[in-house]
């Protein structure tokens, strides 16, 4: 264990139900309820799951709003959401119910179709593999013959989007992409709630929140030694958004007409790196939208619904206010 992980009394293997084991893989101890697809006509959203990749086992969750259903010949396409959920780059899946069910709200609310990507998980997989997972989502669904998306999905209306460490997939493969020929897809922008980025120097919401019941900075500093590359620290260019290699590409972002939501709130650990972000990519000229609460922990909106709705209206308003 890491000096960093002796140094504070709370275990973050225990804090978060994981048994490393002497070959270096974990075993998750905690069980997370799951949620199957369903095409039950009664629900407002319908879900289906369709495979991305069979040898890494990924794969897409589909929320098709029953609006999106009319008789009419030539329906109204929806804004695309691709979602990637969060979980430290280790724990959860796309099937997760809370995942499930906040994908299933935004579907319905916002309206759009939201694609939902399960893709591999650290130590087993560790990054690049979410990233490289990101991108080959990206390729797929802009080629995918699925009449959810040929149909009813607006490719010129995209939006990249994550929570937490699933925000930090959605940033630094939109990155990726900025160089890249999508078409049809067309990207507008990023949706980053409760971005997790690393750095060796402590921020401020670091240092004063580094004993948070729900989210100690401990835990934070493992979920990166299990993401990682062996080796490397928080400076690494898959945790750092000030990496030469990223730095560069907001001025591509910029010029491809991107806007982006940053979305956190002030009892979480990592607002301040999300501040810092937002000041960096104004810099560079990008049109940030920010929406910064003074209170809520990490991931509240997954244990308060009045908190998820609100999030849900904010990224309604900036998906309708975007230009197409």
């Amino acid at each position: 264990m890491s000096q960093e992980h002796q140094e504070s009394s709370i275990d973050p293997y225990k804090h978060i139900d994981l048994v490393l084991n002497p070959n270096g893989t974990i075993t998750r101890l905690r069980h997370l309820p799951s949620t199957p697809p369903s095409s039950d006509p009664t629900l407002p959203v319908l879900t289906k799951d369709i495979i991305i990749n069979h040898q890494n086992n990924t794969w897409l969750r589909l929320f098709l709003p029953q609006i999106a259903l009319s008789s009419d010949p030539k329906p109204h396409k929806l804004p695309f959401i691709i979602f990637f959920h969060g979980s430290g780059f280790v724990l959860s899946s796309a099937a997760s119910t809370m995942f499930h069910d906040f994908c299933s709200a935004m579907s319905a609310t916002v309206p759009a179709v939201v694609a939902s990507v399960e893709y591999r998980l650290a130590p087993e997989h560790r990054l690049p593999a979410a990233y490289d997972d990101a991108v080959e989502a990206l390729e797929f669904v802009r080629n995918s013959p699925e009449e959810w998306l040929t149909k009813h999905a607006d490719m010129g209306k995209c939006y990249i989007m994550g929570n937490s460490a699933g925000a930090t997939i959605a940033y630094f493969a939109g990155l990726r992409v900025t160089e890249h020929d999508l078409e049809p897809l067309k990207i507008q922008g990023l949706i980053l709630r409760q971005v997790f980025l690393g750095g060796v120097e402590r921020s401020g919401s670091e240092v004063r929140l580094e004993k948070d019941e729900f989210f100690p900075l401990c835990v934070a500093d493992l979920l990166w030694e299990l993401a990682l590359p062996v080796g490397a620290d928080r400076d690494h260019e898959y945790a750092n958004p000030r990496a030469e290699k990223w730095v560069g590409k907001l001025e591509r972002v910029r010029d491809l007409g991107w806007r982006v939501l940053v979305s956190g709130t002030g009892g979480d650990v990592l607002i301040d790196r999300e501040k810092e972000l937002v000041e960096m990519m104004k810099e560079k000229g990008v049109e940030v939208v920010s929406d910064f609460e003074e209170e809520g922990r990490h991931g509240v909106e997954y244990a308060d619904e009045s908190k998820a709705k609100q999030l849900i209206q904010v990224i309604k308003h900036f998906v309708s206010s975007s230009s197409v």
